[in-house]
């Protein structure tokens, strides 16, 4: 099988080459080979809902979470401003008011 990328526009597995560009005959998409290596290296962090995650975005809380090693809970429905997205296990740096910084899950949170 070839190891061709999938379009970017429509996720089409049956790209092909043509010269400098990878073609896509399902939407017409055209885009040059050098820009292949740099879509398929980008990590997409999506919320619970699949919606795409990005910093300084403003998510919610879908969950009760309990914080490890103390009494605190971060109540469903807690707004978490300006959040920036790291590599890791969890995805979110971000400062909860009344807390202060933590780290979460974007599994645990839904876009604003």
């Amino acid at each position: 099988m070839s190891d061709l990328p999938s379009c970017p526009a429509c996720s089409s597995v049956y790209t092909y080459e043509d010269g400098d560009n990878y073609v896509c005959p399902e939407c017409s998409h055209e885009w040059p080979k050098t820009a292949a290596a740099s879509i398929e290296g980008a990590k997409v962090i999506r919320d619970s809902n699949g919606n795409v995650l990005a910093d300084g975005d403003t998510v919610t809380v879908i969950k009760d979470l309990k914080l490890k090693g103390s009494s605190l809970v971060i109540k469903v429905g807690t707004k978490v401003k300006n959040i920036r997205l790291v590599d890791g296990d969890h995805d979110i740096d971000c400062k909860v008011d009344g807390i202060g910084a933590m780290k979460l899950k974007s599994e645990f949170v839904k876009k604003v």
